[in-house]
């Protein structure tokens, strides 16, 4: 038979699977792919399953339903300040996966160059390679995961289409300063690129810190699109509905990629969607300060342990380094705790298309209070 595609097939199976496949072989608890074990709230839930039963169950319009795209202008404004036109700027994905898919897909040509700061997430550079374009990645260093600057400008040429931003990134935690996102600006006007900005965590920001989409930034506008995930905004992954908001001109050819992808989601998780971003400002606020909470106690838990727990801004996630506790390898140390500890996470070095650092292993605190401690306990006898 011949050859399938070279580019996917070249790609073993998502690390997110393989560890999660492995923690359920060895009855672990899973902190390696970032879901909470709670679902989101019930009143969406029960105006999912509502509108499900109601109808309608056919197509909804491609671009979304108007109902969800008028929440998330009206969402959008309310939190950034951005004022959206729902009709021709707003678009609804099946899940923020697809939305970079067709950002890459409807963006990039074959041979243009995509700038990349690692560690990316995994589906960023499959996309890129499998859209024909080129990716160049640029590292960030731990601990503090500062914006490389220079490194940047020199990665950038006039071949350079986009760059993918993410903020705040999967897997370090880091959210970019408003004096990071200021210098990003300047070099997407300089180099005239396109930025897609992953923000799909735009809600799970700590220390009373504020979230600043780079749209928002002069001279942006017209040249960012800006991805957000209801998934992560309300604990309901599975749902898989996220959006892209942009100008017209630049959402044109990213809805023609969305066409022929999924072509259009459905319609009773998008009715339950825009009524979660319809809520106020303390929901968000709360889940926050929730989530806070367990990052507090799992770093610190960890670092009692042994390890050298880096800085988390948000997400679900917190990174540390294992050289106080095990001299191998991420991937390695995260297999044996796994069947030893019975605890899995992830190796942090899986995030980068080039050699990374080895020592780094990410940790998802986005489950209940006594399942953290539960995992704690394991780590701690098994690494005593």
């Amino acid at each position: 038979m011949k050859d399938a595609n070279s580019v996917l097939s070249s790609y073993s199976t998502t690390v997110f699977e393989v560890m999660s496949q492995l923690a359920l072989e060895h009855d672990a608890i899973n902190l390696g792919q970032g879901f909470p074990d709670e679902d989101g709230p019930e009143e969406l839930r029960k105006i999912a399953a509502d509108s499900l039963m109601e109808g309608p169950n056919q197509y909804p319009s491609m671009m979304g339903i108007p109902e969800l795209r008028q929440a998330i202008a009206k969402h959008d404004k309310k939190f950034y300040g951005i004022n959206l036109d729902w009709k021709t700027e707003v678009m609804v994905t099946s899940g923020a996966t697809e939305a970079l898919a067709d950002c890459l897909f409807g963006l990039i040509e074959p041979g243009d160059e995509v700038v990349v700061l690692e560690p990316s997430y995994d589906c960023y550079i499959p996309l890129i390679k499998r859209a024909g374009g080129i990716p160049v990645t640029v590292q960030m260093s731990a601990p503090d995961w500062k914006l490389p600057i220079e490194e940047l400008d020199e990665a950038l040429t006039h071949d350079t289409k986009l760059i993918i931003i993410n903020s705040p990134m999967n897997p370090t935690g880091k959210a970019f300063h408003w004096e990071e996102l200021e210098a990003l600006a300047e070099l997407c006007l300089r180099y005239d690129i396109y930025a897609v900005c992953d923000e799909v965590y735009e809600h799970l920001i700590f220390d009373g810190r504020k979230h600043y989409p780079l749209i928002t930034l002069p001279g942006m506008r017209d040249r960012t699109v800006r991805i957000g995930s209801a998934g992560k905004s309300f604990a309901l992954t599975g749902w898989k509905i996220g959006y892209i908001c942009g100008a017209p001109e630049v959402l044109a050819p990213i809805a023609k990629a969305h066409q022929f992808t999924t072509f259009t989601t459905p319609p009773n998780l998008q009715k339950a969607v825009a009524a979660g971003l319809s809520k106020d400002k303390s929901y968000f606020a709360s889940m926050t300060k929730d989530l806070e909470a367990k990052r507090d106690y799992l770093a610190k838990a960890l670092a009692d342990i042994g390890f050298e727990v880096l800085p988390c801004d948000g997400t679900y996630f917190v990174t540390v380094d294992i050289r106080g506790v095990h001299n191998g390898r991420d991937e390695e140390f995260c297999r044996y705790i796994t069947t030893e500890a019975k605890v899995a996470a992830i190796p942090v070095s899986v995030f980068y298309d080039m050699e990374g650092p080895s020592n780094l292993v990410r940790f998802c605190f986005s489950k209940r209070r006594e399942v953290l401690e539960e995992a704690v306990s394991r780590l701690r006898k098994a690494l005593s």
